[in-house]
């Protein structure tokens, strides 16, 4: 039976990558593989690895979400340290708005690693945020995801 799992990402400078994880994200790896030629990283629960390849940044895909209880603090703080969110349509599906689409279950927002992976992170909306009120209820700046 299936039982854990964990989205590895490729890159194509695992130092660099590691550097960015550290210096953008605030994240440093729990542990390190194969000679230090993958790096595994945990948050919240959930892991994720770093491997060298030279296929790094050519996904077309999202490949790795990070749940957030305050997106716009998040976005702000990744903005200070040199993160640029992407802006796109999908007609008639989803179009960003300063950086963000909104749904009827959360904000999210994509971005790019230092490998060129696509990232995203996203906050779950409660009833209130729903209906229109922008502004994180108690529930969403103190508890967890």
């Amino acid at each position: 039976m299936l039982k854990q799992m964990h989205a590895v990402l490729p890159a194509a400078d695992l130092a660099r990558a590691r550097k960015y994880y550290h210096d953008v994200l605030g994240m440093d790896a729990a542990e390190e593989h194969e000679q230090g030629q993958l790096l595994t990283y945990y948050v919240d629960g959930s892991a994720f690895d770093i491997y060298q390849t030279e296929n790094a940044g050519t996904a077309k895909n999202t490949q790795l979400c990070f749940g957030t209880d305050d997106l716009d603090a998040e976005m702000r703080t990744m903005r200070e340290r040199g993160v640029v969110f992407e802006e796109f349509e999908i007609p008639g599906v989803m179009k960003t708005e300063n950086g963000v689409v909104t749904d009827e279950e959360s904000r999210t927002a994509w971005f790019r690693d230092s490998e060129g992976n696509f990232l995203c992170v996203t906050q779950r909306l409660d009833a209130g945020m729903r209906s229109g009120d922008r502004s994180p209820t108690d529930a969403q700046m103190g508890g967890g995801m």
